[in-house]
């Protein structure tokens, strides 16, 4: 299995090479920013901060209350300009930051947020100081918001006494703070309830549940495909060591990319779901249907393959092609945020145990491949094992692949084409399971179903093709054209297209302050067009009436996260979020505590939280 692993590990770098391989382990947030208070010579309180190389503080992210959460102003000195990815050009301290701070109250409890370079950001920190003793603690637990932080700041520099001049914000001096998020604190709760075997048990658990999504659904036909490759050699046994061997591959680059994507500081979506990485994922699964059609014959290189020879008949290459398919499928199975993967993320980014949140995910992965040894070890009888059939089958699997494809390659290509590729994948599937044989009288009971399945997927695909001509887009969809008129006429829930965009935290709190203003609760949908998840909730939950229903009255406001930038980054980081979907609730300019919702919901669910925003308005 040596050469297995050393195939993966290269196909793992081709897909995810990254400076942040080379980084070190994260440090603690109170090693990284060593904190200390003094009184100085005039008496005012002296907050330093000693940064250990390789990190550094936000200036701007400095602040200060007393205890009844009125600001007090800290004198700064001045920082060293970054062009932070998050918040683009921000000053930030190196080595050591030094605030002063004048105030009356009895304990002051000051606020920083500080970085990893090039790696993890770490969460807003508050420390509680006794004015009397000078005595540190850890505060309560408060985000503030940017525009209150700016506010709360000014410029002085080392030598002269402090200038009152005010730092101005890039915002809209109005802010917006958000809830501790639900999955934020899985991780924790598991391990407070059972400790570490209770956590990975119920990851596990939570995978198997997951296995049943739609952005799994593909892995089904790709194992299968896998062992009708096998023929007379497949047996229940060998059926579960492939598909195992699967699973575990599948948990490994599972575990890895959410390691990466804490260590780096990177969305996991955005490194799964570049263009590059779909164009090429989907040119490997056309690959594999024509493939499996006959058309060319995929293996090794010929020197490998004489390589390989002598192992070849133990197994090994059937079990390494499983292993590096399991590996590769996560491209699929990553982008799909759920409530246990965000909560892991958000573990590993806010503790810095990058060992515990791993395993956690690697858990996750496992869990999501155990129905699949199930119906691997169990269903492999059932699947023929030389003939005719057999090589239907593997046309079977071949449109399969290319549906796969098809799917994967969405959001890079218009809707139109998308709707013409699958009328033709579904006409040309048709034909091949017989919808335009000519049955014998003593053809069988599988003839005849085949050939409905066929006729079937045929007029499917000519539906599709008129829908085309009158101007649908949604495969799902294809005669909408036909029924708009009838549309006003029937309860209407909601669609994309209902919600306002919003593309920066500026953004976002003008918005927000909108409906503070016209006392209106808000629901800020994160989403993207390659979100699988995402594309089930607007087709499913979105467009039911009830749902329509229980959103009157809000103002509905959406971030797409399709493409990447320096404000999409900033809100995502301002709004504790780790992808789509998730949607937030709002009243005001605060979001309403046990609202959030992550990952594929229900209608129940979306309807619910949307009734706990218009309660606490009220």
């Amino acid at each position: 299995m040596h050469y297995s692993k050393l195939f993966i590990g290269l196909l793992f770098s081709a897909f995810f090479v990254s400076p942040a391989a080379a980084l070190e382990r994260p440090l603690d947030m109170d090693k990284a920013f060593v904190f200390s208070v003094e009184r100085s010579e005039d008496g005012r309180v002296s907050l330093r901060w000693d940064i250990q190389k390789g990190y550094y503080l936000y200036r701007e992210y400095l602040a200060a209350t007393t205890p009844d959460g009125k600001p007090v102003v800290l004198e700064t000195g001045p920082g060293t300009l970054k062009d932070d990815p998050g918040f683009g050009k921000v000053e930030v301290y190196f080595d050591h930051a030094v605030a002063l701070a004048s105030t009356d109250a009895p304990a002051l409890e000051v606020t920083y947020q500080g970085c990893q370079e090039e790696g993890i950001c770490y969460p807003p920190t508050t420390r509680r100081i006794d004015l009397a003793t000078l005595a540190t603690e850890r505060g309560s637990k408060w985000t503030p918001t940017r525009s209150a932080e700016l506010a709360g700041s000014t410029l002085v520099s080392g030598d002269t006494p402090a200038v009152s001049v005010e730092t101005g914000s890039a915002g809209s001096g109005i802010g917006f703070s958000t809830a501790t998020p639900p999955s934020g604190g899985l991780v924790e709760g598991f391990l407070a309830r059972g400790g570490v075997p209770l956590l990975l048990t119920a990851f596990l658990g939570l995978g198997m549940l997951l296995a049943f999504t739609p952005c799994v659904f593909p892995m089904y036909p790709i194992l299968a495909a896998t062992l009708a490759r096998e023929g007379d050699r497949l047996t229940a046994r060998r059926g579960f060591a492939l598909s195992l061997t699967y699973g575990l591959g599948l948990a490994t680059a599972f575990g890895m990319l959410g390691l990466l994507a804490a260590w780096s500081g990177q969305n996991l979506q955005f490194v799964l779901q570049s263009p590059v990485t779909i164009a090429l994922t989907a040119t490997l699964f056309v690959a594999l249907g024509l493939a499996s059609f006959g058309l060319f014959e995929l293996q090794l290189p010929a020197v490998v393959t004489r390589r390989f020879a002598g192992k070849r008949t133990a197994g090994f290459g059937s079990a390494g092609s499983a292993a590096a398919l399991g590996f590769t499928s996560a491209l699929i199975i990553g982008p799909c945020v759920t409530a246990p993967l965000a909560g892991a993320l958000l573990y590993i980014a806010r503790s810095g145990d990058l060992v515990l949140g791993a395993a956690a995910l690697f858990a996750l992965g496992l869990g999501k491949s155990v129905p699949l040894v199930v119906l691997a070890t169990f269903g492999s009888g059932i699947l023929p094992r030389a003939g005719a059939w057999m090589e239907r089958i593997r046309q079977l699997f071949g449109f399969l692949f290319i549906g796969t494809a098809i799917w994967l390659a969405e959001p890079l290509l218009p809707a139109a084409a998308v709707l013409a590729l699958w009328s033709v994948l579904l006409v040309t599937f048709g034909v091949f399971i017989g919808a335009f044989d000519v049955l014998r009288p003593e053809s069988g009971a599988l003839s005849r179903l085949g050939k409905s399945a066929g006729l079937l997927s045929a007029l499917y695909g000519t539906v599709l093709t008129v829908g085309l001509a009158a101007g649908a887009r949604d495969p799902l969809a294809p005669l909408a054209p036909f029924s708009a008129g009838r549309a006003a006429l029937s309860p209407a829930g909601l669609s994309k297209k209902d919600f306002i965009p919003v593309s920066s935290v500026h953004e976002l709190e003008t918005r927000l302050a909108a409906s503070a203003k016209g006392k209106r609760p808000a629901l800020v949908y994160v989403t993207a067009d390659w979100c699988v998840s995402c594309r089930t909730i607007e087709r499913s939950v979105l467009s039911q009436p009830e749902v329509g229903d229980a959103l009157a009255g809000f103002d509905r406001l959406s971030v797409d996260l399709t493409t990447s930038n320096a404000d999409i980054s900033g809100l995502m980081k301002s709004l504790d979020v780790i992808g789509p979907p998730t949607m937030l609730f709002f009243k005001e300019t605060a979001e309403v505590a046990e609202t959030r919702l992550v990952g594929e919901v229900d209608k129940a669910d979306l309807v619910r939280s949307a009734g706990q925003a218009k309660a606490a308005l009220q």
